[in-house]
């Protein structure tokens, strides 16, 4: 890269890397990496705070989340993560309808503890 790329690259830098050529240089390189490694890195972190929401959602209804996907995994239903997840926190009677399908197709948490239903009490996330 050329004087005038760097210096572009390093707009916002703090002390001399943003205007002396060579300390540039080095921030920018090392500021690419960071950014090419945690492209990938926030893929795995979405990832596991979807399954953090699925997991939480599945609790409420006495199933835990390997039991669910698996479940859902025998029943053919395809639905993602991501889109689990959504459910999960913004439909909860339409992840209830999942659960339940889940757990018919696989009923692995028998000694599980069911919480008690209360009449005009809605648990939300």
């Amino acid at each position: 890269m050329n004087k005038k790329e760097v210096l572009k690259l390093a707009k916002g830098f703090r002390g001399r890397a943003k205007n002396c050529i060579r300390i540039a240089r080095e921030r920018v390189e090392k500021a690419l990496q960071y950014s090419y490694r945690d492209r990938r890195n926030k893929k795995r972190d979405m990832r596991s705070l979807w399954i953090q929401r699925i997991n939480a959602g599945t609790r409420q209804h006495g199933v835990n989340y390997g039991n669910f996907m698996h479940g859902l995994m025998k029943e053919n239903v395809q639905l993602n993560r991501k889109v689990l997840s959504e459910l999960s926190m913004h439909e909860p009677y339409s992840f209830k309808a999942l659960v339940d399908v889940s757990h018919s197709a696989f009923p692995g948490n028998k000694n599980a503890i069911v919480p008690s239903k209360k009449e005009g009490l809605a648990i939300v996330l």
